[in-house]
């Protein structure tokens, strides 16, 4: 079953600042399209869109250029900043590459109330315009937050990344089980199937994982989910290969076209890839 990640992240700390990185001394280093495609390959995957990684804002359009050249990466969501008056600008620069297909403001560590600006909001309703989806990047804590805005931007594309990062190490389940319940009712979000073992801890097995996992289907449906990888920040408790080998343990019960809708065919048509 081939796979098509819906969300790689590319370092290249020589072309590009990355001020986050300076926290994270394992990943604070070069991660380059070779190296991951040298473990991918094996592994199924056959191409990538590559996801934002919080450079500079100054570094936001050159970072999106640069991995669109890049072979096997088939496009891009870029960094945005719906919070400032200027982004419709910024989404019309954006929509000359055609190979940019959504955007991302990271919001799980910006204050709460950053996404509920009425121009925020303003600014996120202008994406269909430009054929962009909005990947939603929240805690689960706030959950309730995401989904107002995915209630507020009803004809935006929205794509919840990393299972709604759900404390696994801490509160587990509940109340991320049902707040997942609630947002999944919203018609215009897609759930990612991507970045729980972060939460996870070192040690956890695919067993720790399968709730989460099924969760997520069960709520979304086998139509409305997308695998992404969250490399590298997978290698902070695990590797590329140990998530995709649980991830196709888990839904290894599911039949040929359910598993082809999430590796693959979902990303196709959502992400117009």
């Amino acid at each position: 079953m081939r796979i098509l990640d819906t969300h790689l992240h590319l370092v290249y700390p020589r072309q590009f600042s990355y001020p986050w990185l300076a926290g994270q001394p394992v990943l604070n280093r070069e991660w380059t399209l070779e190296d991951y495609f040298a473990e991918a390959v094996p592994l199924g995957i056959e191409s990538a869109l590559h996801m934002e990684v919080d450079v500079a804002e100054q570094d936001m359009l050159a970072e999106t250029e640069f991995v669109l050249a890049l072979p096997r990466i088939i496009g891009a969501i870029a960094a945005c900043r719906p919070e400032n008056p200027a982004f419709v600008d910024q989404i019309e620069r954006l929509s000359e590459h055609p190979h940019v297909k959504g955007v991302r403001r990271i919001l799980h560590e910006a204050p709460d109330d950053l996404s509920q600006s009425d121009l925020f909001v303003e600014n996120i309703r202008h994406l269909p315009d430009y054929d962009l989806s909005f990947d939603l990047c929240v805690r689960a804590d706030q959950l309730g937050i995401g989904k107002m805005l995915v209630e507020r931007a009803p004809d935006v594309s929205f794509i919840l990344d990393h299972c709604g990062v759900p404390d696994v190490t801490g509160a587990g389940l509940d109340p991320w089980r049902a707040d997942i319940k609630a947002i999944a009712k919203l018609p215009n979000l897609n759930a990612k199937v991507s970045g729980i073992i972060a939460y996870s801890g070192p040690d956890w097995t695919v067993q720790t994982l399968r709730p989460y996992v099924e969760h997520i289907i069960e709520c979304f449906g086998w139509d409305r989910v997308v695998w992404g990888s969250d490399h590298p920040v997978v290698t902070k408790t695990g590797s590329l290969t140990r998530w995709v080998e649980a991830s196709r343990e888990i839904v290894s019960g599911a039949t040929e076209d359910e598993q082809a809708r999430l590796f693959h065919r979902n990303a196709e048509r959502i992400y117009k890839a």
